[in-house]
């Protein structure tokens, strides 16, 4: 589906089509599905088989939709079977770029902008450019954007370059389940937050603050009384939700006012947040640094000055969380991943 006039096209994109994303006169902000959303799976259906080395995942480590695909591809040992490319938390009008990499070029795309891959995908293409995105490293082409499916199918179209003690993040006796939470997940809080942020009305901001909150007070009281938010080990519904979690004192609650409290004011959620960023795979995938320089650089419509705070106070995230006393298996019957790679190494805490 093509983004239209007043829609935003795609998870994270670049910073002209987000800023246009109102929609109707109430001011709602609404996210419009993915354009590309062919899927590369185990048979190859859509023409793009699984393939060790063939695809580069381009993030941005700023982007929650993106930190999604770092965290699974980091739990299921998969960092040499999809190379990753990462974007430089600040975009110009010309889409996510590459000034991270010598020469401002992707070592191995050789593109100095993400919206090459798009080009090269469809000619004269307009819409929003987004990460994440699979880009065919061969032909420099985009393969999908599709930031909803394309976890899902890391965890089960690609299984057999899974690495040995890879968890079972979508466990076929509990999808049902796992859906109906990323549901409402998705809704109000992951989207919800930007519902709140991008508001043009103070009827819309109200709405999607409600929701918001209500939503969080749910899963903090679910989530008092168990480790995860579905059965006893993490699943692809705590990887959504800690993606929002661990940016909504540094960016959500300032800058898209979603200020009724912090997240460390709520003992259970801070709890949880806490444990999951702890676990190997989490919290070395987040650059705080990346994330507050986009949201208050890039969105210039909310912070014109575009100061970056210097808060908050990040070590609360490495201190005792005590949510082991809940029991729970981190990784079920697998092993937690090994370190990351030398070259995707974050600034530690």
């Amino acid at each position: 589906m093509r983004a239209g006039p007043g829609r935003v096209p795609g998870p994270c994109p670049s910073p002209s089509s987000e800023r246009s994303g109102i929609v109707r006169d109430s001011g709602v902000f609404q996210r419009s599905a993915s354009h590309f959303t062919d899927r590369i799976t185990a048979d190859g259906r859509d023409g793009w088989p699984v393939e060790a080395g063939r695809y580069r995942l381009v993030v941005s480590r700023a982007c929650p939709w993106a930190s999604r695909s770092l965290v699974v591809r980091r739990l299921l040992g998969l960092e040499e079977a999809l190379s990753l490319a990462v974007a430089d938390p600040v975009q110009d009008e010309r889409s996510w770029r590459f000034t991270l990499d010598p020469d401002d070029r992707d070592p191995v795309l050789g593109i100095r902008f993400l919206s090459e891959a798009y080009e090269a995908r469809e000619k004269g293409y307009d819409g929003g450019v987004s990460v994440p995105a699979v880009v065919d490293a061969a032909t420099g082409r985009l393969v999908t954007n599709d930031y909803q499916r394309l976890t899902l199918d890391l965890s089960t179209e690609w299984g057999a370059l899974h690495r040995e003690g890879a968890p079972d993040l979508y466990p076929e006796a509990l999808r049902d389940e796992i859906d109906e939470r990323m549901e409402g997940i998705y809704r109000d809080v992951n989207n919800g937050v930007y519902q709140a942020g991008f508001a043009k009305s103070q009827e819309a901001y109200d709405a999607a603050y409600a929701r918001l909150f209500a939503r969080l007070d749910q899963v903090s009281e679910h989530l008092a009384g168990q480790r995860y938010l579905v059965g006893d080990t993490i699943t692809e519904a705590d990887v959504r939700l800690f993606t929002t979690l661990v940016r909504f004192d540094a960016v959500y609650h300032g800058h898209f006012k979603c200020n009724r409290n912090k997240l460390t004011e709520d003992r259970v959620l801070w709890a949880y947040a806490r444990d999951l960023f702890q676990t190997p795979g989490f919290g070395d995938t987040v650059d705080f640094d990346h994330i507050k320089r986009h949201y208050y650089v890039v969105h210039e419509d909310i912070n014109p000055t575009r100061v970056v705070p210097r808060g908050p106070d990040l070590r609360g995230w490495r201190t005792p969380h005590h949510r082991q006393e809940l029991g729970g298996r981190p990784f079920g019957d697998g092993t937690p991943p090994p370190p990351p790679p030398s070259s995707e190494v974050v600034q530690p805490l």
